[in-house]
């Protein structure tokens, strides 16, 4: 059975110079040693070797810690990209881009096969956690230089999302030097989200005239309905209210 603390008080060493950067690795650290669930701030607060005060200071809970992790992630990978492969296919560039952020998840894989495993086991939680990897996707998809606006964007967002689950779970068990088990899941998972995409496009475009002719008939009804009443309200005896 887990510890509910870590053993001993609080290290006497010094406080470690960036307290956030390292209270967000003790997370990840203990989340690949014992059960999220089993994981309390003050063991994450000993392991980072900072005070509950200074950790109350950058976050409220495990979950923004959580949070910042994945922001950090971002800033990795925003930071790396170039315009080296824009006159690539967008599938191409999406894959380079999702392959650097594996790049640097690469340190915290233990950590993030057990938060991946807490998240099966509560629902709430991972429809917490797919607000934050949307977010986390809707900037890859822009460092990729591919449209995320619209209801198709949304469409990409979210099959972008679970598609990237599905490569995390090869990945998790991938022992390949050269990740190619992991490499050809994310292939297939872009080539399919591709062609769904495109389907979505090619009803999008058919079905905005539709869309459009339907908001201007209920604009004008609207319009009319709303002379009407204010005809109507002017002819009526003015009220007293007591």
């Amino acid at each position: 059975m887990a510890q509910s603390h870590e053993n001993g008080a609080q290290g006497t060493a010094m406080p470690p110079a960036d307290a956030k950067s390292a209270i967000i690795d003790a997370l990840l650290e203990l989340a690949g040693e014992r059960s999220w669930e089993d994981i309390t701030i003050t063991d994450v607060a000993t392991r980072a070797n900072v005070s509950l005060s200074a950790f109350r200071d950058l976050f409220p809970s495990k979950g923004a810690v959580l949070s910042a992790f994945l922001r950090k992630i971002d800033k990795v990978v925003l930071d790396g990209t170039t315009g080296d492969l824009a006159d690539e296919p967008a599938k191409e560039r999406l894959f380079d881009v999702l392959m650097r952020r594996l790049d640097a998840l690469a340190p915290y894989k233990l950590g993030l096969e057990g938060i991946a495993e807490w998240l099966r086991r509560d629902p709430i939680a991972a429809t917490a956690i797919n607000g934050l990897e949307l977010n986390s996707m809707r900037f890859m998809l822009e460092a990729a230089g591919i449209d995320s606006e619209g209801t198709v964007g949304a469409l990409k967002l979210q099959g972008l999302v679970l598609a990237w689950a599905r490569v995390l779970r090869t990945w998790f068990t991938d022992d390949d030097p050269g990740f190619a088990p992991t490499m050809a899941a994310l292939d297939r998972e872009l080539t399919n989200g591709g062609k769904f995409v495109a389907r979505a496009e090619d009803l999008n475009r058919l079905a905005s005239p539709l869309f459009s002719l339907a908001r201007a008939l209920w604009e004008r009804r609207r319009t009319t309905r709303g002379s009407r009443d204010t005809k109507w309200d002017d002819e009526k005896p003015e009220r007293v209210v007591l």
